[in-house]
């Protein structure tokens, strides 16, 4: 079951609004969350709270995903997306979107350290967490409900529920714990590989999915985004125009792709073009070029970022700084 945008996007959105307002009950959802500490929640109003579709799971999260050498990849597309991250001490490795696309958390080790590689269609938001809280282990999965249009991923240990944009628990025993955002980027499997020869890249997954293709077709051209009530963002800037956002602050890619450097507040970034929007054509690998981001500091470091929708943004950061010239 997956989150249909194709047919009466409008209808289909005010529907599950309604019923979802009408159904945003703590009581309602215990027997599908009995471990679930409702009476701890950062969330001001549970109608925020909406149903994307699937239930509890009905997205299935991957853990200790297999991989391979990137130089015998043949599956992907040169300019597919994959969200990259690099472990000193360990090979680079890449998640391709085509599969974040359908499982949305990827449970992994790299050199002993547990990561949750997410991906929020919905929002373009992909982050890279450490797994581990206050010193436990985590698993993460897909609750199935969302938030400002974000995936609201949950922990399987005490089910609390866990903002996949900031990485904080909002709901459960966990409330107010900050999950560690690792420095990953997302940039074209072309570019990956070109850079890696010798790296690894996530093995399709065993599962009955179209990978490669997008069930979100021309989503990142829509006036509004999917599910969400907020406000839109201010200085004229699209819904769903592309930010690197670092901290709370956010750059429009519009301005980073006619720049293609940015030297501002200790930081560097960088935009390349090559990379496919996972959120336009039916086949990934065709989407419309979005460029790349690398962000790093003064030295050279990578640095965390994520590249996320305008709305988004100003949805989970409404006081954010705005970084338009």
């Amino acid at each position: 079951m997956r989150r249909h945008l194709r047919i009466f996007p409008l209808l289909t959105a005010l529907i599950t609004v309604f019923v979802t307002s009408a159904n945003a009950n703590p009581q309602r959802w215990k027997s599908e969350w009995p471990s679930t500490d409702f009476s701890r929640s950062s969330v001001a109003d549970w109608s925020e709270i909406m149903s994307g579709g699937p239930p509890k799971d009905g997205i299935p999260a991957l853990n200790n995903p297999k991989f391979h050498n990137a130089s015998s990849e043949t599956r992907i597309s040169p300019r597919e997306p994959v969200i990259t991250l690099e472990i000193k001490g360990q090979p680079p490795r890449a998640y391709p979107i085509r599969y974040l696309t359908w499982h949305e958390i990827v449970n992994d080790k790299v050199g002993g350290i547990p990561v949750a590689v997410t991906f929020c269609p919905l929002c373009n938001s992909g982050l890279v967490f450490d797994r581990r809280v206050r010193g436990k282990l985590r698993t993460f999965g897909v609750s199935g409900k969302l938030r400002n249009s974000d995936m609201v991923m949950f922990d399987r240990e005490t089910e609390s529920w866990w903002q996949q944009a900031i990485g904080t628990g909002i709901v459960g025993r966990h409330q107010g714990d900050v999950l560690k955002q690792l420095p990953s980027w997302m940039e074209s499997w072309q570019q990956f590989k070109a850079r890696n020869p010798q790296g690894l890249v996530m093995d399709q997954p065993d599962f009955p999915r179209a990978y490669g293709r997008n069930p979100y077709v021309s989503y990142d051209s829509s006036a509004r985004p999917f599910l969400y009530n907020g406000e839109l963002p201010p200085h004229g800037i699209a819904p769903l125009m592309r930010v690197v956002r670092v901290g709370k602050r956010a750059w429009p890619m519009a301005r980073l792709n006619k720049e293609t450097v940015v030297k501002e507040v200790g930081l560097v970034i960088s935009w390349a073009s090559g990379q496919a929007s996972a959120l336009d054509t039916g086949q990934i690998g065709k989407g419309k070029d979005v460029g790349s981001i690398r962000v790093r500091d003064a030295v050279g470091r990578d640095v965390p970022h994520d590249v996320m929708f305008a709305f988004a943004f100003h949805a989970f950061f409404p006081n954010g700084i705005w970084m338009i010239q």
